[in-house]
């Protein structure tokens, strides 16, 4: 990654690869460590996606699953680990809150998917699998789906989601990934849901509702709510535009809203309890970890 050498890595998961992902296209949520940083230590940026061969199709042939597609490893900005209060490290005892009443209705307002999601994950006696944050964040909310309602979510999508290049499926996982590039294929999505990656993909899909930053840190978020942040506001405006993934040093991150931490008058809302792969769950997040901040409530 230094002096310019950007290494190829592919992760594949039983599909065939469509022309478009041969380009700079890749999943921009890649600074997903699964090493948690030190309190004096820069936050490590570790890459943990298998290598795989790539395999070339012809162009009339689609990809049966763009989830996990061409992934191009670039420079990535290294932000130092914002200072986190001691009182916010002492308060991540997750299920310390099951005994509060008030956080049993907050859990209970959620949507059959999104209570699926955090009991689930509450249960798990692995809560930080580690691997890439998409992958966790994403398997987390189809093997809740599928409990919930017997199949993938993929065959609940509408049909209205389909394009003049792409099928439901590839609109969907596309937007997921926020497979941003120069070409068509990116700037052929709807403008309003590219970037937002897993929020913006099922927002689209009629399964969730959309809540910006100031809806986040305004009490706005569900139990279950899946999240897309950015580290710089300037890579996520370049992603939203379609741009060459080689000129970027993208910081962006995906995982699970867990619940909200608040000050010791249990009034303001001081960070936010997370489920990811392991990068950051092991502390709240604060506001000013990311520039940007999207996340879905379910409604499935």
């Amino acid at each position: 990654m230094k002096n310019g050498n950007v290494r190829r890595k592919i992760v594949v998961k039983n599909f065939s690869v469509y022309p478009m992902c041969l380009s700079l296209t890749c999943l921009l949520v890649l600074s997903c460590a699964t090493t948690r940083p030190k309190a004096a230590e820069p936050i490590p940026v570790e890459m943990t996606e298998i290598s795989a061969p790539t395999q070339q199709n012809s162009t009339k042939q689609v990809l049966q699953d763009l989830g996990f597609h061409v992934h191009e490893y670039i420079s990535i900005k290294t932000p130092a680990t914002p200072s986190i209060p001691d009182s916010l490290l002492q308060t991540n005892n997750i299920t310390e809150n099951l005994k509060e009443a008030a956080w049993q209705a907050f859990l209970a307002s959620a949507s059959p998917v999104a209570q699926k999601i955090v009991e689930n994950y509450l249960a798990s006696p692995n809560k930080e699998p580690g691997g890439h944050c998409l992958a966790v964040s994403k398997g987390r909310f189809e093997k809740a789906y599928k409990q919930v309602y017997g199949h993938s979510p993929y065959q609940d999508l509408p049909e209205r989601m389909a394009s003049k290049l792409h099928s439901t499926k590839q609109v969907f996982d596309l937007l997921y990934a926020s497979a941003s590039d120069t070409d068509r294929d990116w700037k052929s999505l709807p403008e309003t849901y590219r970037g937002k990656g897993n929020a913006g993909a099922i927002a689209y899909a009629g399964m969730g509702t959309l809540i910006d930053s100031t809806g986040i840190w305004g009490g706005q978020l569900k139990p279950g709510a899946l999240m897309q942040v950015w580290r710089y506001k300037e890579d996520y405006e370049q992603v939203v535009k379609g741009t060459d993934v080689k000129k970027l040093d993208p910081y962006g991150h995906s995982f699970i809203f867990i619940d909200y931490v608040r000050d010791t008058n249990n009034n303001a809302i001081v960070g936010l309890k997370i489920a990811d792969q392991g990068f950051q769950s092991y502390r709240p997040l604060i506001p000013r970890d990311y520039d940007v901040w999207w996340a879905v409530n379910l409604s499935i």
